[in-house]
């Protein structure tokens, strides 16, 4: 099975500006592209920078909360965060990577967004139930979302967002 899936897209605006939007995780409500991340936990790190963790509230028929933690982080470059589900489940469920790597080309900014599964606990089961070809569909989303906040201009508070 595959071990990482990406996807990337020239987006107008500066590698700084989207930076900006997806290193602050407050603003992940507003640019996920699968619907499921509602809002930064109440007391989690904001702006995020090496080794921070925080947790998101989600959905996904039901709430939960994952614990996320920076693993790679060079400002206004690339930024990637571990996620485990919050809790003692954590010792059994999560370990995928969620990676934004930028690059500035002619027209705007190179972004690519890799899901990773290589350490993820579950990663056998990933492949049988469609969960790679649904993920990079909701990648391409998130993607769609950044462009329209980071060419748009100043990128709007998400009503949730603490």
């Amino acid at each position: 099975m595959q071990q990482s899936y990406s996807v990337v897209r020239v987006i107008q605006a500066s590698p700084a500006a989207i930076f900006a939007l997806v290193a602050d995780a407050s603003r992940h409500p507003d640019i996920d592209g699968s619907g499921t991340v509602r809002r930064l936990r109440a007391g989690a790190t904001r702006m995020l920078s090496l080794g921070a963790v925080f947790g998101m509230e989600m959905r996904v028929g039901v709430r939960y909360s994952m614990r996320n933690e920076v693993i790679e982080f060079e400002p206004v470059r690339r930024i990637a965060w571990r996620t485990t589900v919050a809790g003692p489940l954590g010792r059994w469920v999560g370990g995928r990577i969620w990676r934004y790597e930028l690059e500035e080309v002619d027209d705007g900014t190179r972004v690519s967004e890799t899901w990773d599964i290589s350490g993820d606990k579950q990663r056998w089961l990933l492949g049988r139930f469609g969960t790679p070809a649904s993920t990079v569909r909701n990648m391409a989303r998130t993607l769609e979302r950044i462009t329209e906040l980071t060419e748009a201009g100043r990128p709007p508070a998400h009503p949730e967002a603490g």
